[in-house]
């Protein structure tokens, strides 16, 4: 009886470590992809980040600069350079279970020469 019992221990302890799962944030970083009908002909783009949660950090991919207020739920981000389409930004976040709530948003995009853009035809996404 005594080898059941503890053979019945040791099969119900596997089965309960196999089911335990991670409850708590999980965090990491997720990256800004630009989507433009001008790459290489636009020097510059304001954006806004907005999420379910405090980003804990902002970086420009190589060649970019960035520019951002302290950063929060609700963040404009100022990025300048050779714009590109693809990735232009990594943001850290606290949680990347929740990465499909945060969005970003153009606000205006500059050609070269500093000169405004209509933002039609641009896009952004958000992706791990």
């Amino acid at each position: 009886m005594r080898r059941v019992a503890g053979g019945l221990a040791v099969v119900l302890a596997l089965a309960g470590a196999g089911s335990c799962e991670s409850i708590g944030p999980v965090a990491g970083v997720l990256t800004v992809t630009l989507k433009t009908p001008n790459p290489g002909a636009d020097g510059a783009i304001l954006l806004t980040v907005t999420g379910p949660a405090k980003l804990t950090s902002v970086t420009a991919e190589p060649g970019l600069r960035v520019f951002a207020q302290t950063l929060s739920a609700t963040n404009r981000v100022a990025v300048t350079g050779p714009l590109q389409n693809g990735a232009i930004l990594t943001i850290g976040v606290a949680d990347l279970r929740q990465a499909s709530q945060y969005v970003a948003t153009i606000q205006a995009v500059s050609t070269n020469g500093f000169q405004l853009r209509p933002v039609s035809g641009y896009s952004l996404i958000i992706a791990q």
